[in-house]
């Protein structure tokens, strides 16, 4: 099973974007469904999470201006960005992380978000 993101792309500061990630098959045993981001010469970091459950959780720069939702049938995850500024700028990846007694990782192959005027 892979992950496939995609939705990056340039916009100018104050712009949006809707980021989009489906996974190839089937994966059992969903925990948690994410983006995460590393900019140039950064570590990566979590941009937002939503559990099984539908509960999510926010970076706080992103508070207010992200929005992260999924369809559990589909295996997707999406990630509405608003207001977006030149911080943004990274090579954002879906993440799932599954399994019963282990959690185990799957990640996109990432997409590009450019915000440059």
């Amino acid at each position: 099973v892979q992950l496939q993101a995609c939705g990056g792309g340039l916009v100018q500061p104050g712009g949006s974007l809707r980021l989009s990630c489906a996974a190839s098959g089937s994966i059992f045993s969903i925990s948690a469904m994410g983006w995460y981001r590393q900019a140039p010469g950064k570590q990566r970091e979590l941009v937002a999470t939503i559990s099984s459950g539908g509960t999510t959780n926010y970076q706080s720069s992103v508070k207010g201006r992200f929005t992260i939702s999924r369809v559990s049938a589909k295996n997707s995850v999406y990630l509405q960005m608003n207001s977006l500024k030149p911080e943004d700028t990274a090579v954002y990846y879906c993440n799932v992380k599954y399994g019963i007694t282990d959690l185990y990782n799957l990640w996109g192959q990432g997409t590009l978000v450019t915000v440059s005027s």
